[in-house]
């Protein structure tokens, strides 16, 4: 009985997986079996920093409110705990990436709006 190769469906998927790979260093790119170890391996790191950058974010924004609440020292809020539940309470529908976002851009108006929920 003859030999039979594979062809061009093995060669296409390993082009396939090579193109994927194509940018790590050493072996990671050019040999069959680590390519497809990496390829794996990169795969499941991207899966798992998907929800840890969405972790991160929040404790960014968290910090960035938390920093421009206790620079002002005329008001009730220097814990951004208090903040948040008082705007809750209040039926303020901002969530943190806005109100971090108004916090950098315009501190002054974050004031007014705690001012605003200390009045009522």
């Amino acid at each position: 009985m003859t030999r039979i190769k594979r062809g061009y469906i093995a060669r296409k998927r390993r082009t396939k997986i090579r193109f994927f790979t194509s940018s790590f260093r050493g072996a990671h790119s050019k040999l069959t079996r680590t390519m497809l170890q990496q390829r794996i391996k990169a795969l499941v790191s991207a899966h798992r920093d998907r929800g840890r950058k969405k972790r991160d974010f929040r404790s960014l924004w968290i910090s960035r409110i938390n920093a421009i609440i206790g620079q002002n020292k005329k008001n009730i809020y220097y814990i951004y705990s208090d903040f948040m539940y008082n705007m809750s309470k209040r039926q303020l529908l901002l969530n943190r990436k806005i109100v971090a976002q108004i916090a950098i851009l315009k501190g002054d108006c974050l004031f007014r709006i705690a001012n605003e929920i200390i009045k009522k």
